[in-house]
């Protein structure tokens, strides 16, 4: 336990501009609000531990079965039952590095031996060295598509040759909590393109475009023999009866989680100009936050914005992770990242 690393939440300071979290800056959705108000007084009750209603909810919006559905506490409650279900003690996960955070403290927890594979000097997976990583101990492969804290995400072809380089008793986990704010034309949806492989599972959550950080809901696509696993590795009851009345009512509100979507890209595209503008290096990003590459450099900027008031999400010694919020946000951020020159 003193070996493990412990995940590290984005800060919040009351009257601080908080783009830390790559949470929605639009609120519930028109839905929920309702839906919450509804349902809160059966909270001195257990929820539907197998969450029926929700998970067929899910099952009809991808149009598949609900043996082919798990759920849980946010997507990543979901990758940790997916790593009970398949490492064991010594066995090996590989990833790309940098990523999602939680996934060496998901393999440590279930006794896995974590091997990172660095990104490509454009910040994306290099997939096929994560192929040549996979050893006869590989038990799990996470991809992380758009890559958390990158953004920058890996195409149809890239998907296809790691999955056909990996061997078929190896799990392959894509992380597709961002799925909403791609381009569908430059980043295929995972389901879509690999769903009929019994070794790939496909992860999604309601934390973020659906705006449901806050109620912590995800879940999986897969083979019913690696639903049937995921679900038996579920905390109890660990989604909630609100939780799962909310997510309902946000599926099927499309319409209006597309338009907060697009409004998002718009402003993360001028983000990004911007900074390109002032002399960072940002790769293209395909999720609700931007990367800033910046090294040693990393902890001053943090500083320096929250010296502004504003809250960024910084990696020491590897870079920064700035979410898109709404225009007046990004304006603070802009003004305080303008004043920090890039080196």
């Amino acid at each position: 336990m003193a070996s493990l690393p412990a995940y590290v939440p984005g800060m919040k300071i009351p009257g601080a501009v908080v783009l830390a979290s790559n949470e929605s800056p639009y609120g519930l959705l028109p839905s929920v609000a309702g839906v919450l108000a509804d349902q809160a007084a059966g909270v001195s009750r257990y929820p539907d531990m197998a969450s029926t209603r929700l998970i067929e909810a899910i099952a009809a919006h991808h149009g598949v079965a609900p043996e082919r559905v798990a759920v849980g506490a946010g997507s990543v409650e979901v990758c940790g039952q997916l790593a009970s279900a398949t490492v064991g003690e010594g066995d090996e996960v590989v990833f790309g590095w940098r990523a999602f955070e939680a996934y060496p403290i998901i393999t440590t927890v279930v006794g896995g031996a974590a091997v990172k594979v660095p990104l490509t000097h454009q910040h994306v997976h290099d997939v096929d060295a994560m192929v040549a990583a996979v050893t006869d101990r590989t038990r799990l492969v996470f991809l992380c598509n758009p890559n958390n804290p990158t953004g920058t995400a890996v195409g149809a072809d890239e998907l296809r040759r790691l999955v056909d380089g990996i061997p078929d008793n190896v799990l392959v986990v894509i992380d597709e909590a961002y799925r909403e704010y791609v381009d569908p034309a430059a980043v295929p949806d995972a389901f879509g393109l690999l769903g009929d492989r019994p070794n790939v599972a496909i992860t999604r959550t309601f934390s973020k475009a659906y705006a449901l950080a806050g109620l912590r809901v995800g879940y999986c696509l897969a083979s019913p023999d690696v639903i049937a696993a995921a679900r038996k590795c579920q905390v109890p009851f660990s989604v909630s009866g609100l939780a799962q009345e909310a997510a309902i009512a946000a599926l099927g509100e499309g319409e209006e989680v597309a338009r907060r979507a697009k409004l998002t890209v718009a402003e993360r595209e001028r983000v990004r100009t911007s900074l390109l503008d002032s002399g960072y290096d940002v790769p293209p990003s395909q999720a609700n936050f931007v990367w800033l590459p910046l090294g040693e450099r990393t902890s001053d900027f943090a500083q320096a914005c929250l010296d502004g008031g504003v809250i960024v999400r910084p990696f020491a010694g590897d870079g920064v992770r700035v979410t898109i919020g709404i225009d007046a946000e990004n304006d603070r951020f802009l003004s305080i990242a303008s004043g920090f020159l890039p080196s």
